[in-house]
């Protein structure tokens, strides 16, 4: 997906930390026309991504052809491009940028919906990682807004080992002693560095590594280039203030904690009455399958389709060709209300 993004800019903006923000930026992209026949479909970004990266289900034959539908792309609060401690003057730059909630991120979008572009109801809301938070999160916030939602490896809910794994990333960071507690005169590339190397123990599945996947890609890669890429390139341009910004966003979101839940995560999955697909990666290192079923077997009306793949989380983003039509065919199936025949029975299970 090409082109500059556009932004909806809010004054005066009231994060869930207590912080005002005098101006939030949400970035976004669309796709289509707004008079398409299928009606307005929204896809939110991941960590450290933007509406330019979640092309997997979008274009010509996909499960969300322009043609048919129009597509709203959103980049999260903190990566970079939409308000960002690296894009927000002072006083709230850099270190001093609120920790934002998905639920921030959430309300943006719904004014974006509402105030700028003139949707006031989603057929659908796809997302992958903390696309599928933000599905999850619009769906409990605002009962009867949206038709159907599609949650791609993704849960409602950042668990405790989830939060511990990102600490462990966040450490190696932080060990660089040009990061200075955010305060950095120049990005620290060190800690950027180890970041991205910790990162690949995760992202993909233990076979992924020991049947060398990585060919698939480029036959000439080995072990060794492949761990260079992770170090070198795996976050390019990121400022360190904004990855950990994501980090926390993702560590802290519960959508038990929506105001009215208590706490419950799964009291605020049973409010939602609408049709959910949950698609996990089946060896997702960050958001386990198990995690997936556990959530799922308190939304009501929810078809539970695990994506058979080596490709840990990437799987749910489409990774191999494979992953990308199979997601691809689920989701067109599920957003035509076709049956899911393949899909778990969570009785049994």
């Amino acid at each position: 997906m090409t082109g500059d993004p556009r932004f909806f800019v809010v004054q005066d903006f009231s994060t869930e930390s207590g912080v005002v923000l005098p101006e939030a930026r949400l970035a976004y992209r669309t796709f289509g026309s707004p008079d398409a026949a299928r009606g307005a479909v929204l896809v939110p970004s991941h960590f450290m991504a933007g509406s330019a990266d979640n092309d997997f289900p979008i274009g010509e034959g996909l499960a969300l052809d322009p043609a048919e539908w129009f597509v709203i792309a959103t980049d999260l609060l903190g990566n970079g491009v939409s308000s960002s401690p690296s894009t927000t003057p002072p006083p709230f730059d850099g270190p001093r940028f609120p920790v934002t909630t998905i639920r921030d991120t959430v309300a943006l979008i719904r004014r974006l919906l509402t105030e700028e572009l003139g949707v006031d109801h989603l057929a659908a809301v796809v997302g992958f990682s903390m696309g599928a938070q933000q599905a999850f999160q619009l769906a409990v916030s605002a009962p009867g807004f949206v038709d159907r939602v599609v949650a791609l490896a993704g849960t409602a809910r950042c668990y405790p080992h989830g939060v511990a794994r990102l600490e462990g990333q966040l450490a190696a960071l932080f060990a660089d002693p040009t990061f200075a507690g955010g305060e950095y005169a120049q990005q620290p590339v060190a800690g950027i560095q180890a970041f991205g190397t910790v990162w690949a123990a995760w992202l993909y599945s233990q076979q992924w590594w020991r049947d060398e996947l990585w060919r698939e890609a480029d036959p000439e890669a080995t072990f060794e280039s492949t761990m260079a890429e992770f170090r070198d390139d795996f976050l390019p341009g990121a400022d360190a203030n904004d990855v950990v910004l994501h980090c926390r966003t993702w560590q802290q979101h519960d959508v038990g904690t929506t105001p009215g839940f208590d706490g419950d995560t799964a009291a605020a999955l049973a409010s939602i009455d609408v049709p959910v697909l949950v698609m996990p990666g089946e060896t997702d290192l960050y958001f386990p399958v198990g995690d997936a079923r556990l959530e799922a077997r308190s939304i009501p009306n929810v078809t539970f389709l695990p994506i058979p793949s080596l490709w840990g989380h990437p799987a749910g983003a489409g990774a191999s060709p494979a992953d990308a039509a199979f997601v691809n065919h689920a989701v067109r199936r599920f957003l035509a209300n076709e049956p899911i025949p393949e899909a778990e029975d969570l009785t049994t299970r």
